[in-house]
């Protein structure tokens, strides 16, 4: 099923659906090609340097965080396409009603998954009590014993919050996707559960 034919149908809730997963899976194959090459660099970065005698250790750390971010967000692409590891031995061999329905619950429990990351990244940011404590850190840290504001990276100088936000985003893309995915079994129909050459999961 290409992308052209998952966003025509009758309602405008699934087309509108399939825009939104569509825009944020463009975004992603772009950001994660950047960031793909980005730990390239900076893995060579490292290499030369220490070489040279005048290591950078901050490269590091750097290089493991646009690793997670690029794993990220390459997952959260991967969970659109159908393009995630699986073991097929049952699937290849069920007739199609049954390929459906275990597709349908693959998608389904995915869905549930993400919705399920998106509230463990809620109690895990506390944003409600963080803005009750006038976005203080001392304040939010006191009252919760939270220190996901506070504490800081080994050596890249700035809060590691700001790199752990790729979770709440990464759970939000999966759960569109995800809807996306279970709208697309359920709803219209489509049985192919594998990812094609050109990133469809179907005809």
């Amino acid at each position: 099923m290409s992308e052209d034919s998952r966003v025509k149908s009758s309602s405008p809730l699934p087309s509108f659906i399939f825009r939104i997963s569509a825009a944020v899976a463009a975004v992603e194959k772009v950001v994660a090609s950047l960031l793909i090459a980005a730990v390239a660099v900076l893995i060579l970065l490292n290499v030369f340097t220490r070489y040279a005698g005048y290591a950078l250790y901050w490269v590091d750390e750097l290089a493991i965080y646009t690793m997670v971010w690029a794993a990220l967000v390459a997952g959260s692409l991967s969970v659109r396409r159908r393009m995630l590891i699986s073991v097929t031995l049952v699937i290849d061999v069920v007739g199609r009603r049954v390929q459906r329905a275990m597709l349908a619950a693959n998608d389904v429990i995915m869905l549930v998954f993400s919705c399920f990351l998106i509230w463990l990244c809620w109690i895990w940011f506390n944003p409600w009590l963080f803005a009750q404590a006038g976005f203080d850190v001392g304040t939010f840290v006191m009252e919760t014993g939270n220190f996901i504001y506070g504490e800081p990276t080994n050596t890249l100088g700035i809060r590691k919050v700001w790199l752990w936000l790729i979770m709440p985003v990464f759970a939000f893309t999966v759960t569109i996707h995800s809807l996306a995915n279970t709208i697309e079994t359920i709803w219209l129909g489509n049985t192919e559960p594998y990812a094609q050459p050109d990133g469809s999961a179907g005809q």
